[in-house]
């Protein structure tokens, strides 16, 4: 074919497009055909740059936006959603025709944790009391996970792309800062609208504070990073004040409080405390706080603050369990969790089923104003009594056993890292998912895009320094063309 005839044929299916569009607007109000060419421009990404694409995800992340109540009786967040599902189904056919995946990544502790999660929540599946319920959210978590963390840890064994995965989602984040604050402030910055005003990019203050946090923690680190000239310095220190004030904005108590157990561990670090001792102290309180539950709960009954504008008071009211309606409706929500244990300890009630089966197990005096008969009410509002409800002890200790595997990993990987990008590197990921999991004793978010992309990438992360990068004298040499065991 003649160039000429290309260029003919190049204008001839423009107009043609044109034409169409034209048509499909005027006549049918239309307008979706005008996103032909991003949605095949996406396609050609999927097919030649899958690395690309996951990038785009970090991107959007922020943007996303939650549809409910569709006719088919789903609920998805779009865009990023259908994305990572694409992610998901090309790797997956890409693995069972190659049968290749890097086996250093694939053995790795937190790669191992992860499959017996997978595992066992095959099996309480098949035990469930709504097993397509189950179903559903196995696959769900199949395509937050395996884009997240396994395509995550191939695309970042490129030490550029983990920069452009951070700071694509820092970008968005940011906008979506700005938008709140704007939005807050035309409510008088009242602690009601606190809890909304960032819809409908994050569903409440509670998932964009833990973001937050996250980002903070991971922002900051990077002012420590080697090689930096002192205006990006100057502008990644800039970028992290203004996530400190989205954060102390967000009014999410949660996240403060992660913030903070993020910095008393950054302290031991820096301290040389061991590791066996900071999980002794740990153990510790968790005992004291067994031993003397009915002393604490009295005292804690005493404070009677409510969430608040004044800053303090709204500091106080983290303690306050006799009036303040959020932490009530927690703890009802944790009490409906140990009875769907004491029920069935072993196999739980099946993967996602506590917001269907939760109800019953109510009792009056314990619920609040906001407490739901509807199932429609949200989770256990916890990354460990959720699974404890839902998939039994195992369930429950597995999960605690990633985030050991993970502190562990992640504090070793930083001590025996031999240059200090990778110290930076995986001790930000390893603070910023402390962060996270300590969040998690009060929320849970990881059946939502908007924490699993951060949450998943962070551990691929560590993964990849620790495999990788952390016994390099220089981290900035290739390792595309490295051989490794497949």
């Amino acid at each position: 074919m003649t160039e000429r005839i290309k260029i003919a044929w190049l204008y001839l299916i423009a107009a043609a497009f044109v034409a169409l569009n034209l048509y499909l607007v005027v006549q049918k109000d239309f307008y979706l055909a005008f996103s032909l060419p991003i949605v095949l421009g996406i396609l050609m990404l999927y097919i030649f740059s899958l690395d690309k694409v996951l990038l785009l995800i970090a991107l959007l992340t922020p943007f996303s936006v939650n549809i409910e109540d569709m006719d088919a009786g789903l609920a998805v967040s779009l865009p990023v959603e259908p994305m990572l599902f694409g992610v998901l189904v090309l790797f997956t056919a890409k693995f069972l025709y190659e049968r290749n995946y890097d086996m250093r990544i694939a053995r790795h502790p937190i790669a191992l944790v992860i499959y017996l999660m997978f595992g066992w929540m095959i099996v309480t599946a098949f035990t469930s009391e709504i097993p397509l319920v189950s179903v559903k959210y196995i696959v769900s978590r199949l395509w937050f996970i395996i884009p997240s963390f396994f395509v995550a840890s191939l695309v970042f064994k490129n030490l550029k792309n983990i920069h452009w995965y951070i700071w694509l989602y820092t970008f968005s984040l940011l906008i979506v800062i700005g938008y709140t604050i704007l939005n807050h402030a035309s409510y008088g910055f009242s602690d009601d609208s606190a809890h909304w005003v960032m819809s409908p990019f994050y569903n409440d203050h509670t998932a964009y504070g833990a973001a937050l946090a996250i980002y903070l923690i991971f922002i900051s680190g990077y002012a420590f990073y080697p090689g930096l000239s002192k205006w990006t310095r100057f502008w990644i220190i800039t970028v992290a004040l203004m996530l400190a004030v989205g954060t102390v904005l967000s009014l999410s108590r949660a996240a403060w409080i992660s913030i903070g157990a993020a910095l008393v561990v950054l302290i031991a670090v820096l301290l040389h405390i061991k590791f066996r001792w900071i999980l002794a102290a740990f153990i510790t309180v968790l005992v004291v706080l067994f031993s003397f539950q009915h002393q604490i709960i009295d005292m804690l009954e005493k404070n009677k603050q409510d969430s608040s504008n004044n800053l303090v008071e709204h500091v106080r009211s983290i303690s306050n369990i006799s009036s303040d309606a959020s932490n009530l409706e927690r703890i009802n929500r944790w009490q409906a969790a140990i009875r769907l244990y004491n029920e069935r300890p072993f196999f739980g009630w099946g993967p996602g089923t506590y917001q269907f089966v939760y109800a019953p197990f109510q009792r009056s005096k314990e619920k609040t104003i906001i407490s739901t008969n509807a199932g429609d009410g949200g989770n256990a509002h916890s990354e460990y009594i959720g699974p404890l409800a839902e998939m039994g002890v195992i369930g429950m200790l597995l999960v605690f056993l990633l985030v050991g595997v993970m502190i562990y990993r992640g504090l070793n990987t930083y001590k025996k890292a031999r240059n200090n990008e990778s110290r930076i590197l995986t001790l930000s990921a390893t603070l910023a998912l402390i962060s996270y999991f300590v969040h998690g004793l009060l929320n849970n978010f990881l059946d939502t895009d908007k924490l699993s992309v951060p949450v998943w990438g962070l551990m691929a992360i560590i993964v990849v320094m620790d495999v990788y990068f952390a016994d390099r004298d220089q981290i900035d040499v290739p390792i595309e063309n490295e051989k490794t065991e497949e």
